[in-house]
């Protein structure tokens, strides 16, 4: 897949494919020593499926069982991803031998660059003129990598990432820390992963193109991004506008961090608010932390997206029912009234129910619950459903009215529930595997229906305008 990117008058075309779906990959600075990043990041690609190459000009025998070299200028073979773990100041040279091997693309690990003064710019200045004279596509640097589950690469040096699940949903984050905490949240979760990126400082790939690579994967059935700044807000909002595949957001920097952030990855923060309304502007709802960046990205990713803003809640207990309704509409989320016919089959179902409006409260949970809830979300009025149910072991959960639910009423359906994880896992777990997203709290649950109702808002109000200019 080529990406074409202008940046500082030089166009730059890049093969991410040769980033994200290498053939070969040479590990600079690849080492014996467990702890180090060359010895991690090697062990975390030594068996990705293509051929691997330990570079360390300092180094003899083999790492992992391949035979070390001095340079990647050495090796008789088509590399396509180099994953450089050596210090700043050796960064350029290593990648012009990466422009004279024809590596295709870099992985640049360590610090000192334009996060860390004018010096460092410097060398970051040197090497992506370097890089874009070789067509090389350079993440990071400042980065912790990135990870493509489903294919088995493991473009890190983190420990533990082989443990992340494959799935549909992405992860962009300026800061490697940020998209590797947001990865393991999901895999305690259990949500899957299409891929995770750590931009760093965005030498030469930045949000635009990985977010333009992912737009165009099939494996991707949503996107989520952690912004700190960047240097050309509408470049970035416009690359939003144009994808198909759904987005959202987490700004931070609403308060002033903005040293600190610079420092981290060489990001100027920019005015929040700016963002905040040029997000939503180019239609891309924005979250208020990781969580729910997980949580809206996980559904929008797995379940069909809302028409519109109004929600349908059924719960099978008032108190849980009055957070979820209270937090919806402090998001400015409609509960409408139902359909007179919806309130006629609901209490059919379940005579002298105890409120058959919206949310509709069945008292507790009873073999109809399921029904119930397929009444709701037929009914016109709404555009998602939020279904809340403390676990009861004899009863379990609805799983069987609720398989094919979504998708044949074409809405989001949400779970939320609560009660011991030794009776409460089998039953989630059956849930989940006929596509009903669960949670365990009802402020999570509900937070994730209004971030999905703010994309059904802002996507059908989006139209770019001059805002994000001074952003």
């Amino acid at each position: 897949m080529l990406l074409f990117r202008i940046r500082a008058d030089v166009t730059h075309q890049f093969e991410l494919d040769r980033l994200f779906d290498p053939s070969s990959i040479a590990v600079v600075g690849a080492s014996t020593k467990e702890g180090k990043i060359g010895y991690e990041a090697m062990e975390n690609v030594h068996d990705f499926g293509g051929r691997v190459y330990p570079v360390n000009p300092s180094a003899e025998g083999t790492a992992f069982g391949e035979p070390f070299v001095a340079s990647v200028t050495d090796i008789d073979d088509d590399v396509d991803l180099a994953l450089l773990c050596v210090p700043a100041p050796v960064v350029p040279e290593v990648i012009e031998e990466c422009g004279a091997a024809g590596v295709g693309a870099a992985v640049i690990y360590s610090g000192g660059f334009a996060e860390a003064g004018d010096d460092g710019a410097e060398i970051q200045r040197r090497l992506t003129e370097t890089a874009n004279e070789h067509g090389i596509a350079l993440l990071g640097p400042n980065t912790s990598g990135f990870v493509i589950p489903r294919t088995g690469l493991y473009g890190s040096f983190a420990t533990g990432v082989e443990s992340f699940p494959a799935g549909d949903l992405a992860i962009v984050a300026q800061s490697g820390g940020v998209a590797h905490s947001i990865a393991f949240q999901a895999t305690r979760e259990r949500r899957g992963l299409s891929a995770m990126v750590g931009l760093g400082n965005r030498a030469n790939v930045g949000f635009e193109e990985v977010i333009e690579y992912l737009d165009g994967d099939p494996d991707t059935g949503a996107i989520v991004l952690h912004v700190e700044g960047t240097d050309d807000a509408r470049s970035l909002l416009e690359t939003c506008y144009d994808a198909e595949t759904p987005i959202f957001a987490y700004k931070v920097g609403e308060a002033d961090v903005g040293d600190f952030a610079e420092s981290h990855t060489g990001a100027l923060t920019g005015d929040h608010a700016l963002y905040q309304a040029g997000f939503a502007q180019y239609g891309v709802p924005t979250v208020d932390s990781t969580s729910q960046l997980l949580d809206a990205g996980h559904v929008a990713a797995t379940a069909p997206l809302p028409d519109g803003t109004n929600v349908g809640v059924v719960t099978a207990q008032a108190g849980p029912g009055i957070i979820i309704a209270d937090r919806l509409k402090q998001a400015g989320v409609s509960l409408p009234p139902l359909e007179d016919e919806t309130r006629a089959t609901v209490n059919e179902i379940l005579p002298g129910i105890t409120y058959s409006a919206n949310p509709v409260d069945t008292g507790r949970p009873m073999p109809e619950f399921g029904e119930v809830v397929r009444a709701v979300a037929a009914d016109e009025n709404v555009d998602a459903v939020l279904v809340y149910e403390l676990h009861e072991a004899a009863l379990g959960f609805p799983t069987e009215d609720l398989d094919g639910l979504a998708e044949s009423v074409g809405k989001p359906v949400v779970f939320a529930t609560a009660g011991p994880e030794s009776l409460l896992e089998p039953d989630r777990e059956e849930l989940e595997s006929v596509g009903v997203p669960v949670f365990e709290s009802p402020e999570r649950a509900a937070d994730t229906i209004a971030a999905l109702a703010e994309y059904a808002r802002v996507t059908a109000d989006a139209a770019p305008a001059e805002v994000v200019d001074n952003a």
